[in-house]
Parts: C-alpha cells; structure tokens; sequence
C-alpha cells in the first residue's frame, strides 16, 4: 500500500459529486486491508488494564471510515484535524490522538488534552524526527522518555506513542500519533494497526492535493464521462480487495496500486488529448481490477501495434469501451467470456484502429439503436461518437456490430496523429 503515497474548474463537479465517496471508499477498503494484513482482532477494554499499550479494533464500517474525509478533503487544518484525531481516538481505541503538520501539533483528542492547549514546535520532537525521517517511531516511557509530545513540567499523564508520517506523494506532511498513559512501548500490532490508519488519512489527503491541482487547471475537463465513472465498479472492486486482504494480502495490496493508478490518471489527465500508451496503461488498470473480481469468468487479449502508442487518441475513449464490453456483454454471461482490445496503426493510410470486441450476450437491433440513441450501455456509444465526431468531424468513424449470443464489437478508425507534449495527460502508470 506504500504505492498509494502516491483534476480546471470543470472537474470540480466530479470532484463535488464522485471524489469524495470515492476516496472513501479506497480509504475503507485500505482499512480493512490493513486491519486484516495487521493482524489486529476485536477487542475492546480499558487500556489501562494492560501491561502495555494496545489497540482494540473497530468493525470495517465504511460509515465510520467516510467520516473522516470531510475533514480532510482541504487538506491539515486546525479545526478539521481536530475532528480526524476525534475519530481516530474512537476508533482505536487510543489514550489520545494527535495530528501534526511538519511544524507543530494541529490538534489533540483524548487524555491529556488540557495538559497541552499550546504544543511546543516539533522540532526537537520524537514527532519532529518522524517528519525528517518519513519512517515510524515508538516512543516508551520505559526507555526514560517523558511526555511523547515534548512537554515539560505539564503534569502530562501520556507515557508512550506510536508516531507514523502522513505522506502526499512521498513527501512527508505531518504526522499521525496514538498515545497511551502507559509507560511500555507499543506492541507490533498497534504499530500496525497506526501505520494502516495513516495509509488511509495519507491517501484521503493525497486525493485533496489532486482536487486543489485540479482547481489550478486552465483545460476544460471531460466531466461527463468522469461523472459516469461507474460507483458500482469501485465498490465492487473494493469487496475484492477485502476478500483479497484475507486470503492474499500481497495480491490485495497489488489491487490497491492499480485501483490508485486508475483514479490517479481519470483525475489528473488534462485536455482532450492523450497519448494512447496512457490510455493503455488506463486501461490495463482497468481490467487487471476487473479480472481479480470474475477471476476465471473474464479472459483478455491484446493485440497492440507498438507504433501505434506514440498516437495522440481522445482521453477516456477506449476504458468506456472496455467497460460496456465487460459489464454488459460478458457479465451477465454464466460461464463469462473474452474481451479483446486490438490496436493497430497504418502508416500509409495514416489511420489509427482500436477495435473493442467481446464474444458476451450481445444485442439485438433495438437494444443497439438505444445504445446509439443514449438510452442505455452505461457510459453510453452515443457519447463517444459524438465528441470524435466533435474533435474530428469526417475523420472519424465508428462502427458497431452485436448479434444476440454472439457478442459485439466495436470499431474506432481516427487520423493517425503523434502526440503532442502539451495536450497529454500524467500516465496513469502499469505497477503490480
């Protein structure tokens, strides 16, 4: 999940309507993937019972998770991280809960509090050496250490903490502390437990410093297929990354990098344009996400020219595609199916071909005619036609062909142009 450390005016309405429980969503299932990989159970009594300072665990409620992302959708501010350590507290189980930025304590939950209305700067700080190293650090009140957050003479009940960075693409911007009024250093799976929490604030903050670059942007966006992004692919891949988080964490962490790299590059390419190794990159994201979900249901192929990646192609043309061909071609399939992405490129002709096919259900002419006619197929064929026929006037075609239990295929033919630098869009990145 370390891979997660890492939208013009326009994309605001996607931000406003989607990014949000969007992120949420990714931080729910970040939460239950590392409470899983963690190794933390349910346990829930007074901390100060216990010989050393644990956590309990909270049920992976995506209610108590979305509460957070309000608060932190403008990134660390006083008054909203105050309500994030309040949150984290109740859900760790903590002693108390401070939130930092790189100079000093934000804000403070729980015991202890009215010892520290004024935190001294972290410099000097265990905090303050979290945020120049960007790794973890216990700190015990056994080793001889005082208060944790560097108070002295406060009459400070807190003994020893657990202090985890707060990154934003890798660059560490505060902290995140659990603190106990118990002198033993904190046990591995609180440590755990910490590190997984603040995966979540880190890549909650990561995806407001996206929507503030998106602010800062002068190209319109496209929000009317961002806006279509389909809810009902994330949390179903969000399910699979749960299942996943059990049975193969390593798996359920690769899912993670490529459900980031998908959102990463819906949010940060710019213009109309990008380069169609971008688009790739786009969709193979997409269906590697997919395929973990059906498993042995959805089969691919790709057949790519690779003269044809240097083309400059509309952004978010090809994934739509992709997506109809799984969702309403090969899902409702009972033994799934094959979707086939072809690419090829004509030097001669100058001409650039994606072909989408899939051998699923397929459509008969009315079903097809509503599909041209924006009356179904989700993200919707008439969309695509009409903004290549916005972009390219006659250059462009599209052909569509579906015959019911036969499947349906998808032809787009578009000038064959090299990519221009300033019209492409942030690669959306293949890591596993």
């Amino acid at each position: 999940m370390a891979g997660l450390g890492a939208v013009t005016a326009a994309a605001g309405y996607w931000w406003g309507s989607h990014a949000g429980w969007v992120a949420a969503a990714l931080a729910g299932a970040a939460v239950t993937f590392g409470v899983a990989a963690g190794g933390a159970v349910l346990r829930r009594g007074g901390l100060a019972e216990r010989a050393e300072p644990d956590t309990g665990c909270w049920p992976p409620s995506p209610d108590l998770v979305t509460r957070t992302l309000p608060h932190l959708r403008h990134g660390l501010q006083p008054g909203t991280a105050q309500r994030v350590a309040e949150i984290v507290r109740c859900l760790t189980g903590a002693d108390a809960v401070a939130l930092s930025d790189r100079e000093r304590v934000l804000a403070l939950a729980g015991a202890a509090a009215r010892h520290h209305e004024s935190c001294p700067p972290l410099a000097g700080t265990p905090a303050g050496s979290v945020v120049a190293s960007g790794r973890p650090r216990t700190v015990a009140g056994e080793d001889g250490a005082g208060c944790p957050l560097g108070g002295t003479g406060c009459g400070c009940p807190l003994r020893s903490a657990v202090m985890v960075p707060l990154q934003v693409r890798r660059r560490t911007v505060g902290t995140l502390q659990l603190l106990f009024t118990v002198p033993a250093r904190p046990s591995r799976r609180t440590v755990d437990l910490a590190r997984s929490v603040a995966q979540v604030l880190s890549l909650e903050l990561e995806l407001a410093w996206l929507a503030q670059q998106a602010d800062l942007a002068a190209q319109a966006r496209l929000d009317a297929l961002r806006a279509q992004i389909n809810p009902h692919f994330l949390f179903n891949v969000l399910n699979t990354i749960i299942v996943k988080s059990r049975s193969d964490p390593e798996q359920a962490r690769r899912l993670l990098v490529r459900l980031a790299d998908f959102f990463r590059y819906a949010m940060r390419s710019r213009g109309h344009f990008a380069s169609l190794s971008e688009e790739f990159a786009f969709v193979r994201a997409y269906l590697f996400l997919e395929q973990a979900r059906y498993e042995g249901r959805l089969r691919v192929r790709y057949q790519i020219d690779p003269q044809a990646l240097a083309a400059t192609v509309p952004v978010l043309t090809i994934q739509p595609l992709v997506e109809n061909a799984v969702k309403h071609g090969i899902a409702p399939k009972p033994d799934g199916g094959l979707v086939e992405l072809r690419i090829e490129a004509d030097p001669l002709t100058l001409r650039l071909r994606i072909t989408v096919a899939d051998d699923g259900v397929g459509m008969d002419a009315h079903r097809l005619r509503q599909a041209l006619e924006r009356q179904s197929r989700g993200i919707g064929l008439a969309n695509i036609r009409e903004r290549l026929e916005r972009l390219y006037g006659d250059q462009a075609r599209c052909r569509i062909q579906s015959q019911p239990g036969r499947g349906t295929r998808v032809q787009i033919e578009l000038p064959l142009q090299a990519a221009a630098p300033t019209e492409v869009g942030e690669p959306g990145g293949t890591r596993t």
